[in-house]
Order: structure tokens, then C-alpha cells, then sequence
């Protein structure tokens, strides 16, 4: 009888939508024909629909990646880290939807002059698509605010485990706030020195050759990578953690399911990341050729760096298949749109290469990375950003709302394009590495030194006790048992608890 009566009313409702639409389009037309008429007109003369549909469904993926990185991170640490993991991810991303709208979005896409923009704070002064390029202004800042979330994200990688969550809160502000947003507008915003004009290095470089990041490598992930390394050092190592000159290594994860499956998310959400940075569906060459070099680059970094560490162990090693593959991706999500299959798969394969690599060089240099964040964004980052002066084709130019224009391909020194093309990568990673790598260092030093529980680092006991119970007050699992439920705690026998 409920279902009969729910029935009913649904069936209802639908008649009552589908009058008042019928009715609407009538009347609607018969009263305002001509208004309706031009405001359509000038819609579709700045509006592009599907471009800004692209860019939408674009975003939703990049966005989705966070979801990755949760279940990457939490699986890779230690089962006493994965509430903080957890939480720092949700967090941050509350905090940098906050900050991008209030003021990341005005400093890096407002205009301004080379270094800084200063337009739209609190998107004020929003018009119908954003600077000329046809996508909705709103569709355009989500999908941007999706880039700036991500390169948050990258940041907590090298800290979990000892880092406070105000001070995640504390340095997740001002990366989130000012230094994402202020070196992205110097690449991507308008009249940025590195994008546009390339500043006081304008002469070491030929007339129109500027610094190019297709979909990020330097801008999301080498800031993202170069923060987190400051932060490992500032902080130091997790207690009881040995490293592999001293005849230790990494904890082990306490959940590869979880970890491979946010390692698969995240390549799925690359397919919004690269070829949504297209920002048109008109260029359909183009997101094709992107999408292509993407998989390419992923598929060979990941057999790649498999390959090159089973002589040492004998062992067919999951982790760094995964790792493997994200470096591959980072790698080649700047030079993705000018470089053939080939140059993805070359890339890809020395992505491999560097990631086990720079795993080697932190355990050397004692720096505790418990996600592997350092060598898969920052080195990979900076590779595949000097890749676009190797390997772009010099076929291809930049895509714009109505398609592909080649009238001015980017071309790297392996296909004849010369040094300068190069040498404009070159400066803009190190640009990256030195300004924003020194503030890091400086930011983080400075919060490692606060009072009490405002220090960038929790105290001893505080760690040995479990970051997850003393932060965030309950473990991550629980038992089922008849007497109820029987949590699992830094006594239980199966929480690890590090050797000091």
C-alpha cells in the first residue's frame, strides 16, 4: 500500500514538472522572445558549452585523485598514521576551497603584473567565462582549485607520521594561500614572468621561446615535492626509524590493497588532470595525443622500475610498480602534449629509473619519506619539465577554445629545436627549486620552532603512543568480538609500535 501510494505521488510530481515546463516554454517565448533571444546570442558568442562541459567533468577527476591519494598514503604508512592521513586529506581540502576562493584564484589567475595577480579576491568581479577563453568562470576556478588541492596533497606525503595536525594546518595555509597560487600565476596567470616573458632571463633565451608547463610537472608537483622535502628535513625522522646505510629501511606498509587501489585511482584521475588541462574539447587531436602519451609514460615507468630492483632483492616488488608508475605520470604531465609516443614512453622509462633512484638518495641522506613523495613529485617533476626541451617534436603549439594552434610548435634539442627551449625549462625549474624551496625551508624551521602543541613536530611520547589516538583520539579498525567491540590500540599486539 506504501509503495502503491509512493507511486502515485512521484508520478505526481513528474506531471506537475513536465506542465510547468511546457507551460514555461509557451508563455516564456511569447513574453520575452527577443530578450531570451539575445541574451542565447550572447551566450554562445562567449560561452563555449562543451568546452566548459570538458572542463567540469575534468575537474570532477582531477578532484577525485584526492580519494587516490587518501587510500595511497594510508596504505603506505603505518597503521598508527592512517586516521591522521585520513583527516589531513579531508582537511586540507576544506582549507584550500576556502583559501583558493578567498585569495589563491586572485594571486594566481587575476590580473596583476609578472610576479603576483591581484584581481577577483573572493571571486568578486567574475564574469561570464574567465579571460577570453570561453569556459564558464566558475567551471574554470573549481578546475584550478582542483590543481591547487592536489599540489596541498603532495606536501603531507614526506610528513606523515610525526607531524602535528595544527601544524599540518599551520603550513597547509600559507602553501594553499601564497605559495601555490603566487609561483602558479608566475606560469599559468596572466602576464606571469616565467609564461609570458621570462623576465630578467629574457635574453639567454631566442624571441618567443618561453617556459612551458602543459599540465603542471614543475607548478603542482615540484612545489608540491620541494615543500615536502623541506618539511622532512625540518621535522627529522619518525622515532625508531633506521635507514638502509645504518642496515635498516622504510616501515613496511600495513595495507598494499588499500595503497594499490588509491595508486589506480590516481592514474584515472590523470586522465582530467592532462588532457583537461587542454581546457577544449574542440582540440580533439590534441586530448587524444595527450591521453595516449599519459598511459604510455605510466605503463613504461611502472614495468621499468620493477625491472630495475628485482636483481637486488629476488622479489617482484608492488610498491615500487606503483611508485614507478606515478613518477612515469608526473613526468610526463608537463611535456604530454608536444612530445610523440615514443618521447612518452622514453620518458616514462627513465621515470622509472629515477624513482627507485631517488628512494636510494634520501636513504643515503637520512631523510625519512614515508609515501615516497620527494622522488616521485620533486624528481620526477623536475625531469619531466627539462623532458619538454628534449623530446617536443616541434609539431605542435598550444591548444586555445577552437582547437590546436601549430603556428609556433614547441621544439626540444632532440628534434632539432636547438638549446633554447631547454634552457627556458631549465630556468624555470630552478626558479621553482630556489624560491620556493627556500621559503619552504624558512617556513618550516620556523613552525618546527613554535611552543607546544603549535610545534610543526608531536612530542615523543605523544609518537610513541600513536599519532592517530593522541591527534585524533581512536585508531583506525576496530574488532568485532562477543563481548563487543575490542579497539586496537599502541598495547594491542597487532598495533607496530617502532623500535627505539
Amino acid at each position: 500500500m506504501v509503495g502503491v501510494i509512493l507511486a502515485g505521488k512521484l508520478l505526481g510530481v513528474a506531471a506537475l514538472l513536465a506542465l510547468m515546463k511546457v507551460t514555461g516554454s509557451i508563455f516564456g517565448a511569447q513574453a520575452g522572445a527577443s530578450t531570451l533571444s539575445r541574451a542565447a546570442t550572447g551566450a554562445a558568442d562567449t560561452i563555449n558549452p562543451i568546452n566548459t562541459m570538458w572542463v567540469l567533468v575534468t575537474a570532477f577527476l582531477v578532484f577525485f585523485m584526492q580519494a587516490g591519494f587518501m587510500a595511497l598514503e594510508a596504505g603506505v604508512a603505518r597503521s598508527r598514521e592512517t586516521v591522521n592521513v585520513l583527516m589531513e586529506c579531508v582537511f586540507d581540502t576544506c582549507l584550500c576551497g576556502i583559501l583558493f576562493w578567498a585569495i589563491g584564484f586572485a594571486f594566481m589567475f587575476g590580473t596583476g603584473n609578472g610576479l603576483i595577480g591581484h584581481q577577483h579576491f573572493f571571486l568578486s568581479g567574475m564574469t561570464a567565462d574567465y579571460n577570453g577563453t570561453g569556459i564558464a568562470f566558475l567551471a574554470f576556478f573549481l578546475f584550478q582549485l582542483a590543481f591547487a588541492d592536489t599540489a596541498s596533497t603532495i606536501t603531507s606525503g614526506a610528513m606523515v607520521g610525526r607531524t602535528s595536525f595544527k601544524g599540518d594546518i599551520l603550513y597547509s595555509i600559507v602553501v594553499s594561500g601564497f605559495i601555490y597560487p603566487i609561483f602558479g600565476h608566475w606560469v599559468w596567470g596572466p602576464g606571469g614572468w616565467l609564461g609570458n616573458t621570462m623576465g630578467w632571463f629574457h635574453g639567454l633565451v631566442p624571441d618567443g621561446v618561453v617556459f612551458r608547463d602543459f599540465a603542471g610537472s614543475t607548478v603542482v608537483h615540484s612545489v608540491g615535492g620541494v615543500v615536502a622535502l623541506m618539511g622532512a628535513i625540518a621535522l627529522g625522522p619518525r622515532l625508531g626509524r633506521r635507514f638502509a646505510r645504518d642496515g635498516g629501511g622504510l616501515f613496511p606498509p600495513h595495507d598494499l590493497v588499500m595503497a594499490s587501489i588509491g595508486a589506480v585511482i590516481l592514474w584515472f584521475g590523470w586522465y582530467g588532470f592532462n588532457p583537461g588541462s587542454t581546457l577544449s574539447a574542440m582540440d580533439w587531436e590534441g586530448i587524444g595525443r595527450v591521453a595516449g602519451n599519459t598511459t604510455l609514460a605510466a605503463c613504461a615507468g611502472g614495468m621499468v622500475a620493477v625491472l630495475f630492483v628485482y636483481p637486488r632483492s629476488r622479489k617482484w616488488d608492488l610498491g615500487m610498480s606503483l611508485n614507478g608508475f606515478l613518477g612515469a605520470l608526473v613526468a610526463i604531465t608537463a611535456p604530454c602534449y608536444w612530445v610523440n609516443p615514443l618521447g612518452a614512453v622514453l620518458i616514462g622509462a627513465i621515470a622509472g629509473l629515477i624513482v627507485p633512484l631517488g628512494v636510494d638518495l634520501l636513504e643515503h641522506l637520512r631523510i625519512d619519506d614515508p609515501i615516497g613523495a620527494v622522488p616521485v613529485h620533486l624528481v620526477c617533476g623536475v625531469f619531466g619539465t627539462i623532458a619538454v626541451g628534449l623530446f617536443a617534436t616541434g609539431e605542435y603549439g598550444i591548444p586555445t577554445p577552437k582547437g590546436a594552434d601549430n603556428t609556433n610548435p614547441i621544439t626540444g634539442l632532440l628534434y632539432g629545436g636547438g638549446t633554447g627551449q631547454l634552457v627556458a625549462q631549465v630556468i624555470g625549474s630552478a626558479a621553482c627549486l630556489a624560491v620556493v624551496g627556500g621559503f619552504a625551508l624558512v617556513l618550516m624551521t620556523a613552525l618546527r620552532r613554535l611552543p607546544g602543541t603549535w610545534n610543526l613536530r608531536i612530542g615523543r611520547d605523544e609518537e610513541l603512543e600513536g599519532i592517530d589516538v593522541v591527534e585524533h583520539g581512536l585508531p583506525p579498525y576496530h574488532l568485532e568480538s562477543g563481548a563487543g567491540v575490542v579497539y586496537v590500540t599502541p598495547t594491542s599486539p597487532n598495533f607496530d609500535r617502532p623500535k627505539t
